[in-house]
């Protein structure tokens, strides 16, 4: 079975994987999921969105500054997490290591997906 064209398309079913993923973990081992792992995930996928159509709109009406568009999504995505972070850490959460592992997994998750759809439209984007 080949995935989708579509980009959004292909968002939705890697959002949905990983929503089963923790599903399935947090059902088989409770104590590696944090509590508030759904905010973490609806944030992440949500951020992922948005800055994902915000680069794609830049990139196609500002090809030539490639360069400048791919850092500034870098940097989105690392001012957003250190606000979402300081927001739900600031009124004293319980197992803040936890929840700063599972956001990072989950973290990493979507840079690997945005990696991915990056390099796999490689050959269409260049000249």
């Amino acid at each position: 079975m080949a995935l989708p064209k579509n980009i959004h398309i292909r968002f939705l079913l890697f959002s949905l994987a990983i929503a089963i993923l923790i599903g399935v973990l947090s059902l088989v081992f409770p104590f590696l999921i944090h509590a508030k792992i759904w905010n973490i995930y609806f944030f992440l996928m949500i951020f992922s969105f948005l800055v994902g159509l915000l680069n794609g709109f830049l990139l196609k009406s500002f090809s030539e500054n490639f360069f400048q568009i791919m850092v500034l999504a870098m940097i989105l995505r690392f001012i957003g997490t250190l606000v979402f972070i300081g927001i739900a850490v600031w009124p004293s959460m319980e197992n803040i290591i936890l929840f700063i592992a599972d956001f990072f997994i989950i973290f990493l998750c979507y840079l690997v997906f945005d990696i991915y759809t990056f390099l796999s439209n490689l050959r269409p984007i260049s000249k």
